[in-house]
């Protein structure tokens, strides 16, 4: 898929091509572990040269007090955590309270559309929503958060013994009433929205924002290629992200149209993860036969990082399901983030993605 002549990225056991003006750069991407392979470097004139490799860095994080480990914003450690199944259909928006969200996770469900999970820890909306159902890949996603409160609609009957056995805390709509409600004004299935506030009151010995291997900096590591766009496709839907000089910061588009906000604009991104994963037939899918993608996180890969308006090839790396997952630069130092919001697609390696 090409966006305006923006030259297409393949991530995963493809590649990802970013557009340098003349000059196109192949790197291949896996999803299977090991360091990304870099390839050599083609260009429109076949006499171009190779750039030099850039010298190793390191990255000292900005003291900032009490940095939230989910977002770097400051006072945010310690903090209870909310996570969150959120609709982004064009019939769910705008969204209410998405944009206080640490992170915000994409993955694909059925029929090749793909759903939301927002991580909700330094800043907590009034009211948050609209709020859909869990899928089987949100427990793997959620481990590291151990003991997270998960406010979803609804889930597969057989799916829900697995929820009960894993270390999330179930606060869906069936398990507890209490902050929910449905907006009059939007339609079913779009209509469930909930209070967070209630809702944490309900679990006062829920999980507090940790260390999850994330790094936040105020300053980008040097170097960078081009990084002002980013999009990813699925089969019936697509996000994507735009630098906005002005701003700061990447607006988020989904399905082709800008995302909207009750707050009014669009949904708002400081830093952007392109995450190259393995997917599978999980076994579950819904009442029409649409099949459930398993989105394999816990291993290592490949990814891309946007902030600022430029881009890094990383490698991600989550050793164990209970862990973290560390994102990190060829020279073996963290991948910083920019303090914020993060959003991190979680695309499958069969698909392609485009930077530049």
């Amino acid at each position: 898929m090409t966006i305006d002549g923006v030259l297409p990225a393949r991530l995963t056991s493809r590649s990802i091509v970013a557009g340098l003006g003349a000059l196109a750069v192949v790197v291949t991407l896996t999803s299977c572990g090991g360091e990304p392979d870099v390839e050599s470097v083609s260009t429109t004139s076949a006499s171009a040269p190779t750039p030099a490799v850039p010298s190793p860095t390191e990255t000292t994080p900005s003291p900032i007090s009490n940095a939230s480990p989910y977002s770097g914003l400051p006072n945010g450690l310690g903090k209870p955590v909310l996570a969150v199944k959120i609709d982004n259909t064009g019939a769910a928006q705008p969204h209410e309270g998405l944009e206080l969200a640490d992170l915000v996770y994409v993955e694909e469900v059925e029929w090749g559309l793909n759903r939301l999970l927002a991580i909700f820890s330094t800043q907590m909306p009034d009211v948050l929503g609209p709020v859909r159902s869990a899928r089987v890949s949100d427990i793997d996603i959620l481990q590291p958060f151990a003991d997270v409160v998960f406010a979803y609609s609804g889930a597969q009957s057989k799916l829900l013994p697995q929820l009960a056995a894993d270390d999330v805390i179930d606060a869906s709509a069936t398990a507890s009433y209490i902050g929910w409600f449905d907006d009059a004004s939007r339609r079913s299935p779009v209509d469930h929205m909930l209070r967070p506030i209630e809702v944490l009151g309900v679990f006062p010995d829920a999980a507090v924002s940790k260390d999850i291997g994330l790094t936040f900096d105020e300053e980008p590591p040097p170097n960078g290629s081009p990084g002002s766009f980013a999009a990813a496709s699925w089969a019936d839907s697509e996000v994507s992200f735009s630098w906005d000089e002005a701003a700061g910061d990447y607006v988020v588009g989904m399905n082709g149209n800008p995302s909207r906000s009750t707050q009014g604009g669009s949904q708002r991104a400081a830093t952007v993860v392109i995450q190259s994963v393995t997917q599978s037939d999980s076994g579950y899918g819904d009442k029409f036969g649409g099949i459930t993608p398993k989105i394999e996180v816990v291993g290592s890969g490949s990814a891309v990082v946007l902030r600022d308006g430029k881009s890094w090839l990383v490698t991600w790396e989550r050793v164990s399901a209970s862990d973290g997952t560390t994102f990190t630069l060829a020279d073996g130092s963290p991948m910083p983030f920019a303090i914020g919001q993060t959003w991190i697609v979680l695309l499958d390696d069969v698909r392609t993605a485009q930077v530049s």
